[in-house]
């Protein structure tokens, strides 16, 4: 249950001798999405054009389902507009979206690789500087235009032809994650036996507000390690940042949940009571665990994520999009670990029920 990637190589230093290059890490292209969440009750017309029948338009497939429980992920923003007049939405084929994802599935979704089968469709993304030149509203336009519609149309062909019926997750990271709140918003609504089957959301690195959550009642955002069928979310940031937060930008009451507790409670979880980070080992340069690493506070009034153990200088993103102590690319790569098994948690209680 691989994709057609191979993990990204790269020199960097061990993060736990405090000398981690954060280039390994830092996405080619980190999605600028605003917190508005979609509202609209009627779903997209099927019309993405897009043959989810082809191989080729999968990230990954599952080679055998080995596991009770589905992943269905989508991918971080990966494509950038090759010239100045190329389309700010990239075709699916997309060179630069395609490398990206590859490099991003191996530091994200394959936290869930040993809990479940995980399909993951490429969709035509939204260019991230063309995004942070938009307004807000704008952005949430975009988003869920395109990219929602190639993302539902795959998730319907995923349920036609491949899911045979078996409950699933949800999983994202930045633009990925804008597009499942749409998805959230859109289909399940629409969808309610789909909805059903629904174990949990992992709408990470994208801002659940609770005026989305007001405008779509029907769905909960999590309170504890074992409720099911519900979001969690998140965003990462440093005690101090150098600038605005661009993924967080009009983020008004940004729900958060605490990776490493499960909470919402801003009580500190320690380093050393996370189960493990996923981080660039000196030398080789592939993923390797690194324990007490990332501690982990909510701060309700920020609605972001608080990491106050890692070093900002040595993670300074050194990316236009992402001001220093902005740990939007390491949402996932901090708690990997937690993640994993809280995934693996949540599909025990919901076959439990």
């Amino acid at each position: 249950m691989t994709p057609t990637s191979k993990r990204r190589s790269g020199k960097s230093s061990h993060p736990a001798r405090g000398t981690l290059i954060a280039s390994v890490l830092v996405l080619s292209c980190s999605s600028v999405l605003t917190a508005c969440g979609s509202s609209s009750s009627t779903p997209p017309v099927n019309n993405s054009g897009i043959d989810y029948s082809n191989a080729a338009n999968w990230l990954a497939l599952p080679t055998s389902i080995t596991h009770k429980v589905d992943v269905f992920y989508l991918s971080d923003t990966a494509y950038q507009k090759p010239t100045p007049s190329a389309p700010d939405i990239g075709p699916i084929n997309a060179p630069s979206m395609i490398k990206g994802d590859q490099a991003a599935f191996q530091r994200t979704a394959t936290a869930f690789a040993p809990v479940a089968n995980i399909f993951a469709p490429y969709y035509r993304q939204v260019d991230a500087m063309v995004q942070k030149s938009m307004t807000p509203a704008n952005q949430v336009k975009d988003v869920g235009g395109i990219p929602t519609t190639d993302a539902i149309a795959a998730f319907e062909y995923y349920l036609q032809h491949y899911n045979d019926g078996r409950p699933f997750i949800l999983a994202g990271h930045s633009q990925g994650s804008s597009v499942l709140s749409h998805l959230l918003s859109t289909y399940m609504k629409a969808n309610p036996q789909v909805y059903k089957r629904m174990v949990a959301a992992y709408v990470i690195g994208y801002p659940i507000t609770q005026d989305y959550l007001n405008q779509n009642p029907f769905l909960k955002f999590s309170r504890g390690p074992n409720d099911t069928g519900v979001i969690i979310s998140y965003n990462t940031e440093a005690p101090t940042i150098g600038g605005p937060n661009p993924v967080m930008l009009s983020a008004q009451h940004a729900l958060v949940i605490n990776p490493i507790t499960w909470t919402t409670s801003e009580a500190q979880a320690t380093a050393q009571q996370n189960m493990g980070s996923w981080l660039p080992d000196p030398t080789t340069g592939q993923f390797v665990k690194v324990m007490d690493y990332a501690n982990a506070q909510v701060d309700t009034a920020k609605g972001v994520l608080i990491c106050s153990s890692a070093n900002v200088a040595q993670l300074a993103p050194g990316n236009p999009l992402l001001p220093a102590g902005v740990y939007h690319s390491y949402d996932y790569p901090f708690y990997y670990f937690d993640i994993r098994a809280n995934a693996a948690n949540r599909i025990n209680h919901f076959l439990n029920k």
